[in-house]
């Protein structure tokens, strides 16, 4: 609070020691934020006031700012405005010159601001920050009770808002200085993440961080565009809650996000809690988000989806900002451009690797055949070739649709299954092929083993345990052990032949081959009584450790 008797003030030695202490707090201070507080705290400790202000002259709002105070609410920073002229501050900055009031709120000049609590405070006194001729800004002193402003007072708010003005304005560059070279620093950092060796996501989630972090933000979002169900889905994330995973996807039509990608140009909101685009209000101001920009992210051309900043606080978002943004946005989409890259040599090597694997079984497979050509006619020969290269055509056909990591045996053996009964049933039979148990996770490769066997086991149902029967039942059941895998084919059949070796089938040979050889498990095959019927029961086990 300001004292009536200004003696203090008044007495050289008192200013002296008052600009001292400004000096040597602005001595110690380099960037913005801290030489802002260094000044209205010092100044308001050395003149005895009850609050001191300082607002920052923004060249894109064309307006005063409120960027500190010792007095006033801190939520009004970076929200309260003055025009110039506007106000006494305003004043204070349009002139050039100090200006006081001993009664503030009923001078015609003054302009209050709401959130400030400044209904509080009766006197003020305002001068202009300007450095070399640059408005940089206004700094105000106020007092809870009236207070006549002396002009030793206002000769030293006036001397001491020269000296914080040129404090400012190093201040300033200084912090554009090290935004600068901090934005280079992620630039180049981003620009190793997008060629080191990681998974896509991973570096997707990396590259948001570093976003987040060099553009000051609450939290960042890459969101990616599906063509097929014209949706944005949300694709990695930094800073924000996982209830913005729920809300994906997201309409391109009537979204901010999509509102980027289908003008392809940055869209910014200043606050998204009172947008009335924005459809997830609720979302904002739980995590309180505010000012919301949006950059499309483009590929060669074609927009493929946009990039996301959100704001913590109100924030009016630069022309540089907004240029940083852009570029960080281009380094996603040459990220997505590498690893689609990448991805497209790995499906090229894997399909390689597919086909040959499957060329060497099909000629392994017809040397087998070849064997047996004087025992069996060339049509039966090539019918069962045939299905054979149907059922590794049936596991190619699932892997299409489940990528190139692990699958599920299940479907695989389903369509072998079904496969080998439409080309071995004769049109008098009703043999029923039954699936259970549950769906054993392989790499393509044993999978197409097993595919294969299970295609082998099947059609030798069909040829030998219902040569002579119109009707029966194959059971085919999969099961998963501590160690191993388990494949139980079990059909009501005709049952094995008195003297039975399991040589004496081609096609049980080839299935003890790829089981035993291939993946060092085990098969066997015997006759089974059930329910007074025989039959005939044949087990493939494969340890886990060597498929998984």
């Amino acid at each position: 609070m300001a004292r009536q008797n200004n003696s203090r003030i008044a007495d050289p030695r008192a200013e002296l020691q008052a600009l001292h202490n400004i000096g040597a707090a602005l001595s110690g201070a380099w960037d913005l934020n801290t030489t802002l507080h260094k000044i209205t705290e010092t100044t308001a400790k050395v003149m005895q006031l009850d609050s001191c202000s300082i607002y920052l002259w923004d060249k894109k709002q064309n307006a005063l700012v409120l960027k500190a105070s010792t007095g006033l609410s801190p939520k009004a920073f970076n929200v309260g405005k003055l025009a110039l002229g506007e106000g006494i501050t305003g004043a204070a900055l349009q002139s050039g010159k100090a200006v006081a009031a001993r009664d503030a709120v009923h001078d015609p000049r003054f302009k209050y601001i709401p959130g400030t609590d400044e209904e509080n405070f009766k006197s003020l006194a305002a001068a202009p920050l300007i450095s070399q001729g640059n408005k940089i800004g206004a700094m105000n002193g106020q007092t809870k009770r009236l207070h006549h402003w002396t002009r030793p007072e206002i000769d030293l708010l006036t001397l001491i808002g020269e000296l914080a003005a040129g404090a400012l304005e190093r201040a300033e560059l200084a912090d554009n200085l090290q935004r600068q070279v901090n934005e280079l620093a992620t630039l180049a950092q981003v620009s190793k993440t997008i060629t080191e060796p990681m998974y896509l996501d991973e570096m997707l989630v990396v590259i948001c961080e570093m976003t987040a972090q060099i553009m000051g933000a609450k939290g960042t979002a890459l969101l990616l565009f599906d063509e097929e169900q014209d949706q944005l889905a949300l694709r990695a994330t930094y800073g924000l809650q996982r209830a913005h995973a729920e809300i994906s996807p997201i309409d391109v039509e009537t979204s901010l996000t999509g509102r980027a990608i289908m003008r392809n140009e940055p869209v910014m909101v200043r606050d998204l809690q009172n947008e009335p685009a924005y459809k997830n209000k609720a979302l904002a101001l739980r995590e309180g988000l505010h000012s919301f920009l949006s950059m499309p992210v483009t590929v060669r051309g074609k927009t493929i989806g946009a990039f996301n900043c959100y704001m913590g606080q109100l924030h009016e978002f630069t022309a540089p900002e907004i240029e940083l943004f852009s570029t960080l946005a281009n380094q996603t989409a040459l990220a997505l451009e590498n690893a689609n890259l990448a991805m497209s040599s790995m499906v090229v090597r894997e399909m390689h690797h597919r086909i040959k694997n499957n060329l060497q079984t099909v000629a392994m497979l017809l040397r087998l055949q070849m064997r047996e050509a004087d025992v069996d006619s060339a049509r039966a020969v090539l019918q069962q070739t045939y299905n054979r290269i149907m059922s590794i055509a049936a596991v190619h056909e699932q892997l299409s649709h489940e990528g190139f990591h692990l699958i599920g045996v299940r479907g695989l053996i389903q369509q072998a299954a079904y496969v080998a009964k439409q080309n071995m049933a004769r049109p008098d039979q009703n043999i029923q092929v039954n699936l259970q148990g549950v769906d054993l996770r392989l790499p393509s490769q044993p999978a197409t083993t097993i595919a294969l066997a299970v295609n082998e086991l099947v059609q030798n149902a069909f040829e030998h345990g219902f040569e002579k029967n119109a009707t029966g039942v194959i059971e085919i059941t999969l099961s998963e052990r501590a160690e191993r895998f388990e494949i139980r084919v079990e059909d009501n059949g005709a049952g094995l032949p008195k003297d039975f070796s399991p040589d004496d089938s081609l096609g049980l040979r080839i299935v003890r081959n790829m089981i035993v050889e291939d993946l060092r498990g085990e098969f066997s095959i015997a006759n089974v009584t059930k329910r007074g019927k025989r039959g005939t029961v044949a087990m493939l086990r494969i340890p886990k450790m060597r498929v998984t």
